[in-house]
């Protein structure tokens, strides 16, 4: 069996290289190595805002990995930004937001990290705390800590222990959003990991960065969904047809 695709967001950026200094679509490499480790095929994500780009793009795939980056807008969800609040990266939050809502209405297997988590939780109608301290090593620095898993839940699944993670943020959930649930905590009680139970397929988000560490799990856990959904639904034309069954506000 060919590997699933998992499609990776990236964001846009100034960025220099040889000679040239131009916008350049960035992603940390880590990302598409992590998918390759848990046996996954990355493609990378471009922004795009043209009409129905994400229901094609989302339609192309067997996973989506939102990763993570720059705050979330607080008008997403409906607060006023906090002085501590990065400033705005309007054009990728509405890309990401469509990504995730075509994933959910397709049954695409989804994985949000970090800003993703976040993302996630801002589309099914959730709030975010703006600020937090601890959850970083310093500027620039990754930090880790423990994360537990609540038993039952499609992570717990994944990582049955507890386990050290790598981190780096300041804002996590607040108001978790419809049907999500919380499926890992923090020892200060911040939300870690999330998920949509019931649904018709993996939809995780988690609030620190597997990628910057050596256990695959939970990246293998959305290429098992990936590759089950492929079995069941191959990716061809008369795919990208086929009509949303869970739809999203």
């Amino acid at each position: 069996m060919s590997r699933p695709v998992i499609g990776i967001s990236t964001y846009q950026d100034p960025a220099r290289w040889g000679v040239w200094e131009m916008p350049a679509v960035l992603l940390p490499a880590a990302y598409p190595r992590l998918v390759r480790a848990a046996g996954g095929l990355a493609v990378l994500l471009p922004p795009d805002d043209a009409r129905d780009a994400a229901r094609d793009t989302v339609a192309a795939l067997d996973g989506l990995v939102i990763a993570g980056g720059a705050d979330v807008e607080p008008a997403r969800y409906g607060a006023v930004a906090d002085p501590r609040t990065g400033p705005p990266a309007r054009e990728r939050d509405g890309w990401e937001l469509e990504l995730i809502r075509a994933a959910i209405e397709r049954e695409v297997p989804l994985l949000g990290i970090c800003r993703g988590m976040q993302l996630l939780n801002v589309a099914l109608g959730g709030t975010l705390i703006q600020h937090l301290e601890d959850h970083t090593g310093g500027t620039g620095v990754f930090g880790s800590h423990p994360v537990t898993p609540v038993p039952g839940t499609a992570y717990a699944d994944a990582v049955p222990e507890t386990a050290v993670v790598p981190a780096y943020h300041h804002q996590a959930v607040d108001r978790l959003g419809s049907g999500l649930v919380a499926s890992a905590h923090a020892p200060d009680g911040t939300v870690e990991a999330l998920e949509l139970p019931g649904h018709g397929s993996l939809v995780l988000g988690v609030q620190w960065h597997p990628e910057m560490g050596e256990d695959t799990r939970v990246m293998a856990a959305l290429v098992r969904a990936a590759g089950a959904r492929a079995a069941l639904s191959p990716r061809t034309p008369d795919r990208r047809s086929r009509a949303p069954r869970t739809p999203v506000s």
